[in-house]
């Protein structure tokens, strides 16, 4: 393992759902005392949008969910995974592009979907059933969705993550079939 483990988060243009999942992770994170051993960032598989800001509704939801947000876009690049220790991908065309994309078997072994790591998902949920659906061309009702989405499965990566930097061991960290964690509530 690396030090920091690196962690980064993938989906179409990097203004919608990776910045969400970025900001999501990185306060689990740093919550768990474990920022100064995880690194985290987020990327697109395209650029259209590199240099941008997250989209207004993204940093809308994020701002009233208490995370803070910023973030410019940016795309993935091959290079990127010698320096990545888990890529997570948003949707199964994502986890395909940045399969086919990684350099070697390794690498390619270092992607997986968020939502593998959320409750409720099991080894026989198939990738399309693991998709966190873009909400770029819905309205608020779908960024509140995605959010609640990308929560629920980022407190199971914090398990894997946890688990991993801990141990010491080698290779990334990979989602364990019949997680299950509780949804976090807000205290009052």
């Amino acid at each position: 393992m690396t030090t920091p483990y690196r962690v980064c988060f993938v989906c179409t243009g990097n203004i919608c759902r990776s910045p969400m999942a970025e900001s999501v992770f990185r306060a689990r994170i740093a919550e768990d005392g474990l920022d100064a051993l995880v690194e985290i960032d987020s990327a697109g598989t395209g650029g259209w949008h590199e240099g941008e800001a997250a989209d207004p509704r993204t940093r809308d939801v994020l701002r009233t969910g208490g995370y803070p947000s910023a973030h410019t876009a940016r795309q993935f690049r091959a290079s990127w995974f010698a320096r990545r220790d888990l890529v997570i991908a948003l949707d199964s065309g994502h986890l395909r592009e940045l399969r086919r994309l990684a350099p070697t078997a390794e690498d390619a072994a270092k992607v997986h979907l968020l939502r593998a790591y959320s409750c409720g998902t099991g080894p026989s949920a198939g990738p399309a059933d693991l998709d966190v659906p873009d909400p770029y061309y819905g309205g608020p009702a779908g960024f509140a969705a995605c959010l609640e989405m990308v929560e629920a499965a980022c407190d199971g990566l914090l398990e894997a993550v946890r688990a991993e930097v801990t141990s010491g061991a080698p290779g990334p960290a990979v989602p364990r079939p019949g997680l299950h964690h509780p949804p976090r509530k807000e205290s009052a």
